[in-house]
C-alpha cells in the first residue's frame, strides 16, 4: 500500500507542477533583403545602397533587444543581417529558401520556437506571407523595387499586431499607390 500511494503521490505532484509553456516571441521584426547588386544573378551581394540599408536597419534596431535572427542561404539576406548580428554578437540562423508554403512554414516553426526579440530578414515574396502565417491580416508581395518595408508583430492573447513601418531611405517607386 505505500508504494501505492507514493507512486500516486509522485503522480498528483507532476500533475499540478507548472506545465513547461512553449517558447513565444515578444516581438517579431520582418524585414526583405536590402538592395542587391548586379554580381551575380543566382546569388548577389549587397549593392554598396544595400549594405547603407543594412546598417540603417542595425541603426534602427540598436535598441530593440534582438535575440535570435533568421536568413535564407542566400547572400543578399545574410549580408542585410550582418551588421546587426555582429553588433549584437548574434549568430544568425540560415533557413533554406524552399519554393511555396514549405519555406513559410518552415520559418514560421522556427520563430514559434524562439523567445525574446525575432528578425527575420527574407524576400520580397516571402515576407509578407511569413507576416500572415504569423496571424498578421494577408498582404501583397513587396514590390521588386521596395526594400525599406519593416512588419512589427507582437503576439497577444487576442491574436496579432502589426505595425507596418520603413527604415533607411524611402525608394520612390514605393510610395505608388499600386505599390506594396
Amino acid at each position: 500500500m505505500p508504494k501505492s500511494i507514493a507512486i500516486l503521490l509522485v503522480l498528483c505532484c507532476s500533475l499540478l507542477s507548472p506545465l513547461k509553456v512553449q517558447a513565444e516571441p515578444e516581438l517579431i521584426i520582418l524585414v526583405r533583403h536590402a538592395e542587391k547588386a548586379a554580381d551575380n544573378p543566382a546569388d548577389p551581394a549587397l549593392s554598396a545602397l544595400g549594405q547603407a540599408r543594412a546598417q540603417a536597419l542595425a541603426t534602427a534596431l540598436q535598441y530593440s533587444g534582438v535575440s535570435s535572427i533568421y536568413t535564407t542561404q542566400f547572400k543578399r539576406t545574410r549580408e542585410t543581417a550582418l551588421p546587426l548580428a555582429q553588433a549584437r554578437n548574434i549568430t544568425p540562423q540560415v533557413l533554406g529558401a524552399k519554393r511555396g508554403a514549405e519555406h513559410i512554414n518552415e520559418v514560421v516553426t522556427a520563430v514559434r520556437a524562439s523567445s525574446g526579440v525575432v528578425l527575420v530578414v527574407g524576400h520580397g515574396n516571402t515576407v509578407p506571407a511569413i507576416a500572415t502565417a504569423l496571424g498578421a491580416p494577408a498582404m501583397k508581395e513587396f514590390c521588386e523595387s521596395s526594400f525599406s518595408h519593416m512588419l512589427v508583430l507582437r503576439p497577444t492573447a487576442q491574436g496579432v499586431h502589426m505595425v507596418q513601418s520603413r527604415y533607411g531611405v524611402v525608394e520612390a517607386s514605393s510610395t505608388e499607390a499600386n505599390c506594396q
